[in-house]
């Protein structure tokens, strides 16, 4: 087992005993059900709306190289600038470039999982440079040194007490300030920032080809300050972002708002197309978009999983896991958590290091049922571990266990040859540890049902 795995297990397993982070936990998640159950209620066909959804991501992924390009060409006519970066050393680099070249020092962020799958903050403070989150979410896990716990809520395992407590200690607000108070510190500690930065990072909900725009998705406003102030904008969005028109946003933005929050649509929507230009009164002077690789290119030619690059990050599976809900966001140690980055995560960043994280799941459908796209997640994840055994990422052990109980399964005869109490032996010896560690261990009967049933009907003709 790598070290990754080991970290997960021993993290996973503090975590399902902490009761306060359950508490909290099962309390936001119960808000996000209920106003998820209005919200999908007030879609019409929904089930035709997320088939559509679907047959749209797939025509995108079987013609990416068509569809890049065509919003590569339709951005510059507007002057906007795109780069190619094969994986987050390159994106970094030409971020850090872009910078330099501009003499900036400070940036400013909306909410983008992108950045954090780069770990853009950690590299340009490396650099000296300052990197602010301005999702208020997003600023409490910075100010906390954490990254963000889920894909759509940064800050879900922590309850009001908590950020009450952080802002106290850092702003010295009053212990028990309410929501809207620590909101209102949060604005006037970053109104200052957006006029200050040099730079706004953003990424990006969908890139739109036959106009060569990308859409932003918030419920704060943050992201148009981000893009409006400073001189520079660069969005930074994984190669899978595309859809064909700006007609599909009519689809997929409410799918995204109504599956990620509950709402209608996010309080803010933009599409951006460019630097500013002549005659407007706002915008950037020089807009740049990175279009990332990092591994998508390697699901991508998986034919059976290249579904889970139709993901809009709605943070739906996440919400209905049974696993995700016992362990959290941060044990899987990757920006994608939940479901969906158990699927996409062993082929961004290596199956040998991450194919344990296809095992942490029930396999119970829920997160197949909610997806907005109808990815198949929970047969995605048993492809990954097919794939793992196909590549021989497996112990011996566990190769030579599951053929002895293969053989065994397969053969009525061997699975009557040992007695009860000599399988139980069996399984108190050489289980009782691993599957046994925090579960009761069952007790196979003495006789199996092949040999009563025998019993009951001796001398009984066929």
């Amino acid at each position: 087992m790598t070290t990754i795995a080991d970290e997960f297990l021993v993290a996973t397993e503090d975590k399902v005993f902490d009761r306060d982070h359950r508490r909290i936990l099962n309390y936001n998640i119960g808000k996000y059900d209920v106003a998820v159950e209005r919200g999908l209620s007030r879609i019409a066909n929904l089930e035709n709306a997320k088939r559509k959804a679907h047959m749209i991501k797939w025509k995108v992924m079987e013609n990416l190289d068509k569809f890049l390009p065509e919003f590569e060409l339709n951005f510059q006519r507007r002057g906007g600038k795109v780069i190619w970066a094969n994986d987050y050393k390159e994106a970094q680099a030409e971020i850090l470039q872009i910078m330099q070249r501009a003499g900036a020092k400070t940036v400013v962020k909306s909410k983008s999982m992108v950045t954090e799958e780069i770990h853009l903050n950690e590299f340009l403070e490396s650099h000296q440079m300052e990197s602010l989150e301005t999702d208020l979410g997003e600023y409490i896990v910075q100010l906390l040194g954490q990254p963000p716990y889920h894909i759509v809520t940064p800050a879900m395992h922590l309850s009001k007490e908590d950020i009450a407590k952080l802002f106290h200690e850092r702003f010295d607000t009053p212990i028990d300030a309410t929501p809207e108070q620590l909101t209102q510190k949060a604005r006037e500690l970053l109104r200052e920032k957006y006029l200050a930065a040099d730079v706004g990072i953003t990424g990006a909900n969908f890139l739109i080809a036959d106009t060569g725009s990308i859409a932003v998705s918030e419920n704060e406003g943050n992201a148009r300050l981000c893009t409006t102030f400073p001189k520079i904008h660069v969005a930074i969005v994984g190669i899978e972002k595309i859809i064909p028109s700006m007609a599909d946003l009519d689809l997929f933005w409410p799918l995204l708002s109504t599956h990620g929050t509950g709402q209608n649509l996010t309080v803010y929507n933009s599409i951006l197309s460019g630097p500013r230009q002549p005659g407007e009164t706002d915008g950037p002077e020089e807009m740049y978009v990175i279009l990332l690789d990092n591994g998508r290119t390697n699901l991508l030619a998986q034919k059976e999983q290249r579904q889970g690059l139709y993901c809009i990050r709605c943070g739906a599976c996440l919400n209905a896991c049974p696993i995700y809900k016992n362990v959290g966001g941060h044990s899987y140690n990757t920006p994608y958590s939940g479901p969906i980055g158990s699927v996409i995560t062993p082929h961004m960043r290596g199956m040998e290091d991450f194919k344990h994280l296809s095992y942490a799941s029930s396999l119970c459908g829920n997160c197949s049922e909610v997806c907005p796209v109808k990815i198949e997640i929970h047969k995605m994840l048993l492809l990954n571990r097919r794939d793992a055994v196909k590549e021989g990422l497996v112990t011996r052990k566990e190769r030579w266990g599951w053929k002895l109980w293969k053989k065994g399964m397969l053969s009525r005869k061997m699975m009557d040859f040992f007695s009860g109490k000599t399988k139980n032996r069996i399984l108190n010896r050489y289980f009782k540890k691993s599957w046994g560690h925090f579960r009761a261990m069952p007790n196979v009967a003495e006789q199996s049902f092949s040999k009563l049933w025998k019993e009951k009907n001796k001398g009984v003709e066929e």
